[in-house]
């Protein structure tokens, strides 16, 4: 479905962010690209959907296709149009409009008004709470409750691909967890593909089916989320967790002894 070649992403002209990414995601999969900021992670849904003109960053080199039609030198409406949506990193919800308000934004190309009303029935079954406030002022809602919001408006445009951008960031353990039960809800109830950025490796790889961890732009490990949970190198970076299993501090490791022990 999607198929990302090879590409690399400068900034201003100057700066280098990716080097060469490349990796596949196929329908109804959930794919998780891992890795400490500054990795790339948010730079590479950006150079899918279009958005990086926004922030003076540019492709110089690979290419992007999705369902097998080249979409890298496309604006984001035209990529959008294709079925891409993409749940920006820090909640940005409409906080002045109402919640049922903001999901309709998210339906504003559609004309199918009785499709759109069954969508937003099935938005408020998989996120009941929005449903009891539908008609309070987004900008009074909780972290968790706008997450949901954001992700329910990126729905409502019926995308066949979701980019997700951290949908844990700042958010409490039971939060995470139900935002988390909730996507993989909605990828096997619609076969929807999601591609997924996280820090939370452990909340991430609970419900992706495959995962890349990123380091300094580059794809520098990979495999099935099963073989990545249990994999002692992505366990001790990424979890905390040490080979004994006891919680480890990040100030503890050493940067060469990460890049020197990943593989191919």
């Amino acid at each position: 479905m999607l198929k990302v070649e090879n590409i690399n992403v400068v900034y201003m002209k100057v700066i280098q962010v990716l080097k060469g990414i490349s990796f596949d995601l196929e329908q109804g999969q959930i794919v998780t690209l891992l890795g400490p900021n500054g990795a790339g992670k948010t730079t590479t849904l950006k150079a899918i959907s279009g958005m990086l003109r926004t922030e003076d960053g540019e492709i110089t080199g690979g290419s992007i296709h999705f369902n097998g039609k080249r979409i890298d030198s496309l604006i984001p409406e035209e990529i959008s149009l294709l079925g891409i949506s993409q749940v920006m990193e820090g909640r940005r919800i409409l906080e002045h409009m109402t919640v049922e308000e903001n999901l309709l934004v998210g339906a504003y190309r559609r004309k199918d008004k009785s499709e759109i009303k069954e969508d937003m029935e099935k938005i408020y079954t998989w996120f009941p709470r929005l449903k009891d406030m539908r008609k309070r002022v987004s900008g009074y809602l909780s972290g968790g409750e706008q997450q949901m919001l954001v992700i329910g408006r990126a729905l409502m445009a019926k995308p066949r691909l979701m980019l997700l951008d951290e949908p844990s960031l700042g958010l409490a353990p039971l939060l995470v967890k139900e935002i988390y039960e909730i996507i993989k809800k909605i990828n096997r109830e619609t076969s929807m593909s999601i591609l997924l950025v996280e820090q939370n490796a452990k909340a991430a790889l609970e419900v992706a089916d495959y995962g890349y961890v990123l380091e300094n732009g580059r794809i520098v490990f990979g495999g099935p989320a099963s073989f990545l949970k249990d994999n002692d190198i992505v366990k001790e970076f990424y979890m905390g967790i040490s080979s004994s299993g006891e919680r480890k501090s990040f100030r503890e490791t050493k940067a060469y002894r990460r890049k020197k022990r990943w593989f191919f």
